[in-house]
């Protein structure tokens, strides 16, 4: 049963298989309910083993924030964690302490007060370009069944609009309008938005849409984009395809979703798309989240120069 997640393996003398059932419900919670990676429920249960272990024999469900404190100070202090890991050890304690309140099993969250550290912004990765153009070139390739076409037609929106994969899956038919090019979408905490699209996504999404119809004329799940069965396209489907795609246009960078809302918003501003523009296109509440991708273009002129200067 490769796809099980891993639980909270603790020796029975140990101080931590007290708590074990605790952290194996938090675990299957997150990989049934919220569908994170082996990987991601795997480094939570590591952060999860070392809070109890440091707990010894008392209980989690009674921990003050001053324990928490004090706990998150021996590992800055004797650990001498960095900040990327320490900010680790904080979200694995948060999201622990916010399924117990939602379990109803506290009633306030220690964590409420936590106070994470500064880490150092990283860049997002994006495309040039020229990857881009090859990626759409690549999924424009012998568009001709559901599937393919429907993918096609997925890329070229995320790119065409720089969407959320959420926003993609959500997306309904009524929510398009082909004739005069844009699409609405609802993004985050529930704020709607109007995205302009080039001809090529609307032809993209025309050619899907005529399929759709044919392929499912009767009842179907009401979102844009369904699986063979008809229901709403799930978000692990997407992502293996997006990444079947990535391989399939040679891209060295593995391909996902965001790599295209990236890609869109550091092209616009390369074009000359000034930054609030932006901002509205992509949904960001604050212009400061937008701002990330003037350094990447700051950062595309670096490595440019270092490729092609003579002393650089």
């Amino acid at each position: 049963m490769g796809d099980e997640p891993e639980t909270g393996k603790a020796a029975p003398s140990s101080p931590v298989a007290r708590h074990v059932p605790l952290l194996d419900e938090f675990v299957r919670h997150l990989s049934l309910e919220r569908g994170l990676s082996p990987n991601t429920h795997k480094a939570y249960g590591s952060d999860l083993r070392a809070y109890f272990a440091w707990l010894k024999e008392r209980d989690p469900l009674k921990a003050t924030p001053k324990e928490l404190s004090d706990y998150l100070w021996e590992l800055k202090s004797t650990k001498k964690l960095k900040p990327a890991s320490l900010f680790r050890a904080m979200e694995s304690l948060r999201a622990f302490y916010r399924f117990q309140v939602a379990e109803e099993k506290i009633e306030e969250d220690p964590t409420r007060h936590f106070k994470s550290p500064r880490l150092p912004r990283r860049l997002p990765k994006f495309l040039t370009q020229r990857e881009a153009a090859a990626l759409l070139k690549t999924a424009a390739l012998g568009v001709s069944d559901f599937e393919s076409a429907r993918l096609y037609a997925m890329v070229e929106l995320l790119y065409a609009a720089g969407l959320r994969a959420s926003e993609v899956l959500s997306l309904k038919p009524q929510d398009a309008n082909l004739t005069e090019g844009w699409v609405r979408v609802l993004g985050k905490g529930s704020k709607e938005r109007v995205v302009p699209i080039h001809p090529r996504a609307t032809q993209a999404l025309t050619r899907y849409l005529k399929l759709r119809e044919r392929q499912f004329p009767g009842k179907a799940a009401p979102e844009v984009f369904l699986s063979r069965g008809g229901r709403r396209l799930s978000r692990v489907q997407f992502w293996r395809d997006m990444k079947a795609l990535g391989r399939r246009a040679g891209l060295d960078e593995r391909l996902h979703p965001h790599l295209l809302r990236h890609s869109f918003a550091s092209h616009l501003l390369q074009g000359g798309a000034d930054l609030r523009s932006v901002q509205e296109m992509l949904g960001h509440a604050d212009l400061a989240t937008t701002q990330i991708y003037t350094h990447l273009d700051t950062a595309e002129l670096k490595n440019s120069h270092a490729r092609h200067h003579p002393r650089g």
